[in-house]
């Protein structure tokens, strides 16, 4: 069987790549000229077993029928597609314009869904992003060397609260708390900006008076009834990097629900930043 990659911006669609490959899949990728690494063209060139189909954002019904030239009936979304993309100067074709207008709203879970419909239509089946990482996902438990202490354990569990509210609307899936008030919540700009944006806010508050504790707390949910196929929570070692800019000193992700990129580097460098770390279940 060909699997059909629809690469968005980072590694994920290399480690799905990767995956694929070692399980002696041959991958037709469709590289999102807006967003993919030109890297994948390198790996495409080492390996006859990659076809990689260069399309623009907007380009719906090319990506149909380059997935049907490649006899692609399942194919996996991997990697970052910016929301804000949708309101850029990306001009979609006559099948993505008319699934636009149809649209009720246009949210990540609306607009995604409704492509992985049309592709369904087209007999190419959407599969879940994490289907060939399932080694990758968060398990339950503190995952660095220091344990949350009591205030950041009391900022997750209120910012458990907020962010599953927010992420019910798919706004976005991350709020950053301090002293149990929400200092920033995630939109269009995705996580590690919104970490940025808190600790900006923050560094307005030095000097003067405030009740809120300086320290940080991320919290970084799925959705209420997350679609396993597109927009799975992932951190890597980027969003390490944001939260020591910020100043944030805990992360909490929810167990079996969010992706680890590059865990190794990413648990080193928040057990040398002090950082703790945990993965919650939904019980929590």
């Amino acid at each position: 069987m060909k699997l059909g990659l629809i690469a968005g911006n980072g590694r994920f669609p290399f480690l799905v790549l990767d995956a694929a490959r070692a399980q002696g899949m041959a991958v037709a990728v469709a590289a999102i000229r807006e967003e993919t690494d030109p890297e994948i063209d390198r790996r495409a060139a080492l390996d006859n077993g990659i076809s990689v189909h260069w399309l623009s954002l907007g380009e719906l019904s090319r990506l149909i029928e380059t997935f049907h030239k490649e006899d692609v009936e399942k194919a996996v979304m991997a990697g970052q597609v910016k929301h804000k993309q949708i309101f850029s100067s990306i001009r979609p074709d006559w099948r993505l314009a008319k699934l636009l207008l149809n649209l009720r709203t246009r949210s990540t879970d609306v607009l995604l869904g409704a492509v992985a419909r049309v592709l369904g239509d087209e007999g190419i089946e959407l599969i879940s992003s994490t289907a060939f990482l399932e080694p990758l996902l968060a398990q339950e438990g503190v995952l660095t060397q220091r344990a949350p202490d009591e205030d950041e354990r009391q900022n997750i569990a209120y910012g458990l609260q907020v962010a599953r509210a927010v992420a019910g609307f798919d706004i976005g899936q991350t709020v950053i708390v301090a002293a149990q008030a929400c200092v920033a919540v995630e939109a269009m700009e995705g996580t590690d900006a919104a970490i940025d944006r808190a600790g900006a806010l923050m560094k307005t508050l030095e000097g003067g008076a405030s009740t809120l504790e300086r320290r940080l707390t991320v919290v970084k949910v799925a959705k209420p009834n997350q679609d396993m196929r597109f927009d799975v929570p992932v951190i890597g070692l980027a969003t390490v990097e944001a939260m020591i800019r910020a100043g944030a000193s805990c992360l909490s992700v929810e167990a079996g629900r969010t992706l680890l990129f590059d865990r190794d580097s990413l648990l080193e460098r928040a057990n040398q930043a002090g950082i703790a770390i945990v993965a919650s279940g939904r019980g929590y």
